[in-house]
């Protein structure tokens, strides 16, 4: 028989298990949220940021002498725990939810209340001791409480993804100094070109990565801009005096992060401009690392019958009935990443310019698609890096064929020859499957020692 405590609200009563910490409010959502079966405790960050927004309301309260400070120290070791760890598993409710978040800060405020009751020597349930609105959520609205532990949650685990992208630049710092001297073709629209180094091929990717360490630098740093205190459009209706400025001096101490109060309450309430441009920055990030797995994959494509300029470390088998296959799995999964990530945006797009007046309804759905889509690209990056990158080799000796059977070298020899020449040749080489450098020799237009030098000359610049 389930031991359980009865709980009112406006809408009736429910039984709720007397072992959970969560109340009559969360467990409406479970039941009319079981959309994804992930709860919100899938990203501690969020948790975590709540329990964090809840401490530093709470501090200010008592300070400003809307909360007693029994409660306010009960309510504060509640948040403590949570941010510590503790209790995230009592975060139940769906990750997709109606209500513009009323379920999560619901959820949040239940928890620390049962929990800070625990402290105060009562029992869960006894909300005539400490009340989920009346205290814990006392001067807020889940319209400021939700937005601003999302912004906190997502600048935090931006980090992550800052120092994993720094991670999978320098692996490629690594390999285009160690292929610095290997000569071969560059190739554009999928034809021959002309000569370069595969270390500038690397080092090309090394650069374009780092590019967006200061995108998504900016991205996060525009997170920082909270709307605490404004409660339910902006206008901070039903707090004290001097609330926002003292709640967010007290959320820098809780977090250690540097948030700031927006310039206007109202704007900040509703406009979910900066979600977009992360979500913006992340897409950007995973189109751009999508292009360099595509490129390895080409460079390493054969073994025998591709390119086969790179080799990618050897993962697993790669077919069920081709004995010997293997297959570049770990630039694939990253492929399949930046889709998901791709797609991710665009739900962010169109959930940001579906708010109505004073409120956005729909950053739950952003909120999780910023979540997924940075923890999929810190772990695919590392991965990226770790099982990629890092053990991938250069078969110079078929850079060095390839360069020397190509016509694009023909390039290289505009200046000294001129280009009706040196068209003559590309076309006679194609015709007569030859080498450029052979019919160079042959037609007596130049000696080997210069063409060599002509084309170190041209991969230099």
């Amino acid at each position: 028989m389930m031991i359980g405590r009865k709980e009112t609200d406006s809408l009736g009563s429910k039984e709720i298990p007397d072992a959970c910490y969560y109340g009559i409010q969360t467990q409406r959502a479970v039941e009319n949220f079981s959309i994804t079966d992930i709860p919100l405790s899938i990203d501690p960050e969020m948790v975590e940021a709540l329990a964090m927004v809840k401490k530093a309301c709470a501090l200010t309260n008592c300070e400003l002498g809307v909360l007693a400070v029994d409660k306010c120290d009960a309510i504060a070791s509640a948040c403590d725990e949570i941010i510590a760890g503790k209790l995230h598993s009592e975060f139940v409710v769906d990750v997709i939810q109606g209500g513009a978040g009323t379920s999560a800060n619901m959820n949040a405020n239940e928890v620390i209340a049962n929990r800070a009751l625990e402290l105060m020597g009562k029992k869960k349930g006894e909300y005539q001791f400490l009340h989920p609105n009346n205290d814990v959520n006392c001067s807020q609205s889940t319209n400021d409480v939700y937005p601003t532990a999302l912004r906190l949650a997502l600048y935090n685990k931006s980090r992550g993804l800052l120092n994993t992208i720094a991670f999978l630049r320098d692996g490629f710092s690594v390999k285009a100094e160690a292929f610095k001297g290997i000569h071969k073709i560059g190739r554009t629209q999928m034809q021959d070109a002309v000569p370069m180094t595969l270390g500038m091929e690397f080092g090309a990717f090394a650069t374009a990565i780092g590019e967006d360490i200061h995108q998504l630098e900016h991205a996060a740093n525009l997170l920082l801009d909270i709307n605490l205190g404004a409660t339910a459009i902006g206008t901070g209706i039903n707090t004290p005096q001097g609330y926002s400025d003292k709640a967010i001096e007290n959320l820098r101490e809780v977090s250690s992060v540097p948030v700031r109060l927006a310039e206007n309450l109202v704007e900040a309430t509703w406009d979910t401009g900066d979600f977009v441009q992360l979500s913006g920055m992340l897409k950007r990030y995973a189109t751009k690392v999508s292009k360099i797995c595509n490129d390895l994959r080409l460079l390493s494509s054969g073994p025998l019958c591709g390119l086969g300029e790179i080799n990618l470390p050897k993962m697993q088998p790669g077919s069920s009935i081709m004995p010997g296959k293997v297959n570049p799995v770990i630039p694939e999964v990253m492929n399949q990443i930046a889709y998901d990530v791709i797609g991710k945006d665009v739900t962010v797009s169109i959930a940001s310019e579906s708010g109505q007046l004073q409120l956005n309804a729909f950053e739950p759905i952003i909120a999780n698609c910023l979540f997924l889509s940075l923890a999929m690209l810190t772990r695919g990056s590392r991965i990226l890096r770790d099982k990629c990158v890092e053990g991938i080799t250069a078969n110079t000796d078929k850079c060095r064929e390839f360069l020397d059977s190509s016509v694009g070298i023909v390039t290289a020899l505009n200046p000294v020859l001129g280009y009706e020449v040196t068209s003559k040749l590309a076309a006679q080489a194609v015709a007569e499957g030859k080498s450029i450098k052979s019919l160079l020799v042959e037609q007596a237009l130049l000696p080997v020692e210069e063409i060599d030098r002509l084309l170190q000359q041209a991969i230099a610049q």
